[in-house]
């Protein structure tokens, strides 16, 4: 089921979307009984999920509890540990993506990450977000990369904070400025989804409350899949919440209503605050 990367055109995705909708929503990813082992230990225990277009989903859950290893599942980053496997299915718009023709790296494309501490490449602001389109083919004449980097950049609030300095190295913003050239980064290839691992944990409040925002605008054209330590945050920026504890996801529903019914006690114990 695993580690084979085969090149397959780069519309593989459009070719084969399923259009199946639930209560009016459009399915993107679903999880079909996904277990990730290290080695012998099970890391991830039969999960079972749906995420449907233009929505945000949260993961909460104490530490250690498979939150970012689920996450990780979504575009293959942990094919890159060598001692993991996963079993189950995932799909994207009904294609499974751990197919073997399938392409990772068109993949990543589909469903772009941002990561928990800002990794800006060692490149200008420009250079940052001009290197997806151009690695895919998307874009390669300078007036097509501009375009691409300006509404990118407009996506992700940064346009005009940097305009004018968009040949100056990308490390040299603050934090918050860093996160949001990520994600501007990210949405350059025109992903589905974008998945976020903590985007915010390393970031002061200000730029945590920044981002918050761009996520709530982002889903209009976005769907977004976040991990968060904060529940507070989780209830702030989700459609709906799901809650991991041991491996298993406990539950999984609308954001107000795991965050004052939940329907498990462990959800309900870890939402008061008896452990975490």
């Amino acid at each position: 089921m695993l580690e084979h990367n085969v090149a397959t055109p780069q519309n593989q995705f459009s070719q084969s979307v399923d259009l199946s909708m639930t209560n009016n929503k459009e399915l993107t990813l679903s999880a079909k009984d996904v277990k990730v082992f290290y080695g012998a230990a099970e890391a991830i225990k039969g999960i079972n999920m749906e995420v449907y277009r233009n929505e945000v989903v949260a993961f909460i859950g104490p530490s250690g509890c498979g939150k970012s290893t689920f996450l990780r599942c979504f575009n293959r980053m942990n094919d890159t540990i060598d001692i993991c496997r996963v079993t189950g299915k995932i799909e994207l718009d009904g294609r499974d993506i751990y197919d073997p023709t399938l392409d990772v790296v068109q993949l990543r494309a589909q469903i772009g990450m941002v990561f928990q501490k800002p990794n800006p490449f060692p490149k200008s602001i420009y250079d940052n977000i001009a290197y997806g389109p151009k690695l895919h083919g998307i874009a390669s004449k300078k007036s097509d990369l501009d375009e691409i980097v300006e509404n990118s950049l407009r996506k992700a609030g940064l346009w005009d904070e940097v305009k004018d300095r968009l040949q100056q190295p990308g490390t040299g913003l603050s934090g918050g400025q860093q996160q949001r050239l990520c994600i501007a980064r990210t949405i350059a290839v025109s992903p589905e989804v974008i998945l976020m691992d903590e985007p915010c944990s390393a970031l002061d409040p200000i730029a945590t409350s920044i981002i918050e925002e761009l996520i709530d605008e982002l889903k209009e054209n976005f769907t977004i899949v976040m991990v968060t330590h904060n529940m507070q945050q989780a209830a702030r920026v989700s459609d709906r919440t799901a809650f991991f504890h041991l491996g298993e996801l406990v539950e999984m529903g609308k954001t107000d209503d795991i965050f004052t019914n939940p329907k498990h006690k462990r959800t309900e114990d870890y939402i008061s605050g008896r452990y975490g």
